[in-house]
């Protein structure tokens, strides 16, 4: 007589392979989007299509209670602007998840708070290669490059990148546009009255003009 497969371990198997095709690959891009402009959905889309990533989550920087700065809008308006530019891409999504953290916070506590909070996901990090330079600056840095991967994107930037990390398996070299914009000069042009608005998606400019920011 044959032996009888038990039904508990093909659906037990059969679970864990659906959980395993449900779980998702999500890039991490850290900023302060003061304001989000085209350059970082440039980057963010190009990372998310050209990638093995699933989705890419703008993580807002919450201001520094201990280092206010008068440039930097209150977190709620910045929030607000990148969930107006990632409106028309599905695979791009705000968060706000660093907002409820303690204060100061680290790159590596978010990663753990979001490992806990959405198991079934699998996180990355966005950085560009002027980020990957300072990287060895970084609390925990050993554990982030231990537990997750790092994709990185084209800058113009002095200095070299680490031996440490130049073919290190966890860092990904993406061949992203390189896009010489920044959050700064955008900033600076509004003050100055001079004309961006191709610099920045239709409904941000117009959420930017109506609250009279950086004027």
């Amino acid at each position: 007589m044959r032996e009888r497969i038990p039904n508990i371990n093909v659906q037990t198997h059969g679970r864990a392979s659906l959980q395993k095709k449900m779980a998702k690959k999500i890039g991490l891009y850290f900023g302060t989007f003061n304001p989000i402009h085209v350059g970082h959905l440039i980057i963010a889309n190009h990372m998310v299509e050209f990638s093995d990533l699933d989705e890419v989550w703008f993580v807002v920087t919450p201001h520094n209670p201990h280092k206010k700065k008068k440039t930097l809008l209150e977190d709620h308006h910045r929030l607000a602007m990148v969930r107006i530019a990632v409106e028309e891409y599905p695979k791009l999504q705000a968060s706000s998840v660093e907002f409820d953290l303690p204060q100061p916070n680290y790159t590596v506590n978010t990663l753990a708070h979001l490992e806990e909070k959405y198991p079934k996901n699998n996180f990355c990090l966005i950085m560009g290669e002027d980020n990957l330079k300072s990287l060895h600056k970084w609390k925990n840095y050993e554990v982030i490059l231990e537990r997750y991967s790092i994709y990185v994107y084209p800058r113009i930037s002095e200095g070299i990148v680490g031996t440490q990390f130049v073919n290190h398996e966890k860092i990904k070299k993406v061949d992203a546009p390189i896009i010489e914009l920044s959050s700064t000069f955008i900033r600076k042009s509004i003050k100055y009255g001079k004309n961006i608005r191709p610099m920045l998606s239709a409904e941000v400019w117009k959420y930017l003009d109506e609250m009279n920011f950086y004027k």
